[in-house]
């Protein structure tokens, strides 16, 4: 059942930036190859990608498809829940009466929702300036505790809060933000263009509770943010508007009625949708509250989505359309030159290893195993290194799974590392055999228990007529090895 793939020496790395150092303007990914046969070599040969000895032109490249597989892009049909203003109202007592929340608590898990959601869609490496536009209530507050986390995430947040509230609640916000050095801005030293100091703007002015016309500075303010929506007509960029549960200006349940308010970029609902939303025509709409127990969705019949993970926040709604030929990414990464890389490949690859487990990155040894079968047929899947040397690179399979299938019948592999945040990537090709059978055992009885009986429950590649067969067949194992 069990195995083990080692490379052998003769082995092909390639080892790739993701930018064209200075000294290298020819090839837009250059590559450092070195063969075993190659390893006496006081330099690395280079080639330029994909044919060796030949410069790429625009006009020599073509695009290369599978055929095409069309996913379904329906929605899941799972019902969501919005909230009246009414209903929205009822829900805060309640967390903040027999429930035993705080109004700081709410705030600051809302805050932090905000945080998360702008996190997700609005990196700082490009939307680092932000400013948040806070009003006199909880909502305002939201944004006192959003520009604080989003400080610490990376960016460079500013606040303008016109209204201050005298309660120690927010003061002790303010003192926090100032402690940090984010600046306040007064409206009036805010420009009236704010596209050329601000990259996304946080509308935390108003919340659900919200009634009338807003009234001065507010009204203003406002309005400078519905301008920023016609320099789209102008294809000049804008800063992103990203509102806090309700649009500020907007009928907390019709919406936009009068069609003159904000249109945000992102809205982020809380607890659970208000009706306006459904009104909301951006392209990111997220929700944050990982907070609301189960008797008040059940007394008011939430019927909200999970939250992935440990995220705080959970995007519902239909995701925005790409166009994923125009995903670019700028790439910035130290020059790699011919003197300074490594004449043995393996030296080489411990090198950029220790450099990507120094990083900090997951899973540094995740890798992506490329077979064949004997009619050349490929398929690739994601595997983890467990050791390397001057004879090759091991990771384990079972005999039975697919990929060991295909080793048996074509005893070729290829591997790709990829680290992203280092914009660094290496390609290893060449023959596999098996290790000794004893390296084998003592590697399985290495792992946890649990890992063992899975590795015999789970047979790679193999059908199983449900998910119950295999709890049942590792129930029954845990019990007959329950000894040890």
């Amino acid at each position: 059942m069990r195995n083990v793939m080692r490379r052998v020496r003769t082995m092909t790395f390639t080892f790739l930036l993701q930018s064209p150092p200075p000294s290298l303007p020819i090839s837009p990914s250059p590559q450092f190859s070195l063969s075993s046969s190659a390893l006496l070599s006081t330099t690395a040969q280079r080639f330029l990608a994909p044919s060796q000895g030949s410069l790429l032109r625009s006009a020599s490249i073509r695009a290369f498809c599978t055929k095409p597989i069309i996913p379904n892009m329906e929605d899941s049909g799972s019902p969501l829940s919005y909230l009246t203003q009414r209903e929205a109202a009822e829900i805060d007592e309640t967390l903040m009466g027999p429930l035993g929340f705080s109004v700081d608590q709410l705030m600051e898990l809302a805050g932090l929702s905000v945080a998360a959601s702008v996190s997700e869609v609005y990196k700082p490496e490009e939307y680092r300036r932000v400013l948040a536009i806070c009003g006199p209530g909880n909502n305002g507050g939201d944004g006192l505790v959003a520009a604080r986390h989003l400080h610490h995430f990376g960016y460079k947040p500013s606040i303008c809060y016109p209204k201050r509230t005298a309660k120690s609640l927010y003061t002790g916000l303010v003192t926090q933000l100032e402690s940090l050095s984010v600046p306040f801005v007064s409206v009036d030293d805010l420009p009236e263009d704010l596209s050329k100091d601000f990259d996304v703007i946080i509308d935390a002015m108003f919340g659900f509770s919200f009634h009338g016309a807003p009234r001065p500075p507010f009204d203003d303010l406002i309005r400078r943010l519905v301008s920023l929506q016609t320099y789209e007509q102008t294809l000049q960029k804008h800063p992103v508007i990203v509102s806090v549960d309700i649009p500020s200006g907007w009928n907390v349940e019709e919406g936009d009625h009068e069609g003159g308010g904000i249109k945000p970029d992102m809205l982020v609902s809380l607890t659970a949708p208000k009706l306006c939303a459904k009104r909301f025509c951006g392209p990111h709409h997220f929700l944050g509250g990982r907070f609301v127990p189960p008797s008040v969705a059940e007394k008011y019949k939430l019927e909200l989505p999970s939250y992935p993970g440990t995220s705080m926040c959970v995007r519902i709604g239909k995701p925005p359309k790409v166009d994923i030929s125009a995903m670019r990414v700028n790439y910035v990464s130290p020059e790699l030159l011919e003197e300074q890389v490594e004449t043995d490949p393996t030296v080489q690859f411990r090198k950029w290893f220790d450099e990507a487990v120094a990083s900090g990155l997951r899973e540094t040894n995740a890798m992506a195993l490329c077979t064949a079968n004997k009619d050349k047929k490929p398929s690739s899947r994601m595997v983890l290194l467990k050791g390397f040397d001057e004879n090759g690179f091991v990771w384990f399979t079972n005999y039975e799974s697919k990929k060991g299938s295909e080793l048996s019948e074509n005893p070729c592999a290829a591997l790709l590392f990829y680290w992203e945040s280092l914009n660094r990537q290496v390609r290893i090709e060449g023959p596999v055999e098996r290790i000794p059978e004893s390296e084998s055992e003592n590697y399985y009885h290495s792992r946890p228990r649990g890992s063992q009986i899975g590795a015999i429950v789970s047979k790679q590649s193999s059908v199983v007529p449900g998910r119950h067969i295999l709890y049942d067949e590792y129930e029954e194992l845990t019990k007959k090895y329950s000894d040890g």
